[in-house]
C-alpha cells in the first residue's frame, strides 16, 4: 500500500492535474516524429514573437519552469508574461540531443537544446516537456528549462 501512495504520489507531482480532468475516450499513442513535431510547433511559436501564441501550447494549468526566470509559472497569465520578456531576446531554439517516450494519451520529450539570442548569445540549456493529449491536441502538461551549469 505504502509503494502505491508513492507511485500515486509521483504520478500527481510529474504531470499536471488537467491530466486527470480530462476524459478522453480512447487512448491516443503518438510515435516518436509527432512529438519531436511538437517542439518544433512550439518553437515556430516563439519565432512569431507573439507570447499569447507560445502560451497557447499549454494547458491552461500547465507548470513551467523557465530558463531565464527563476519564478515558477502556474497560470496562463504567468506565461504569457515570461515569454513576453523572453521574445524580446529573439530566441530560436535547436534541440541537441534528446529522448522521447510515448504513452496513452501523454508523452515526454527530455534532452538538450539550445537558444540562440538576436545578440547572437547562445543558451545551452537541458529540457523537459511533458505533453497530455486533450481530446484534440497534443498540449504541454509541464515544461522544466534550465541553463546548463556548466560552460
Amino acid at each position: 500500500m505504502h509503494k502505491l501512495r508513492l507511485l500515486q504520489a509521483g504520478i500527481f507531482v510529474f504531470f499536471s492535474p488537467s491530466v486527470f480532468a480530462y476524459a478522453t475516450p480512447e487512448c491516443v499513442r503518438a510515435d516518436s516524429n509527432k512529438i519531436e513535431s511538437l517542439f518544433d510547433r512550439w518553437n515556430e511559436s516563439l519565432k512569431s514573437g507573439d507570447a499569447k501564441k507560445v502560451a497557447s501550447n499549454y494547458l491552461s494549468d500547465s507548470v513551467l519552469l523557465p530558463t531565464l526566470s527563476n519564478k515558477i509559472r502556474l497560470t496562463d497569465a504567468e506565461r504569457v508574461d515570461y515569454f513576453e520578456h523572453f521574445l524580446q531576446k529573439k530566441p530560436v531554439g535547436e534541440i541537441i540531443s534528446r529522448t522521447v517516450r510515448t504513452g496513452c494519451n501523454k508523452a515526454v520529450d527530455s534532452g538538450v537544446y539550445a537558444f540562440r539570442f538576436s545578440d547572437n548569445s547562445i543558451v545551452n540549456a537541458r529540457y523537459t516537456f511533458t505533453y497530455f493529449w486533450d481530446g484534440q491536441n497534443w498540449k504541454i502538461s509541464s515544461h522544466h528549462s534550465s541553463a546548463m551549469p556548466e560552460s
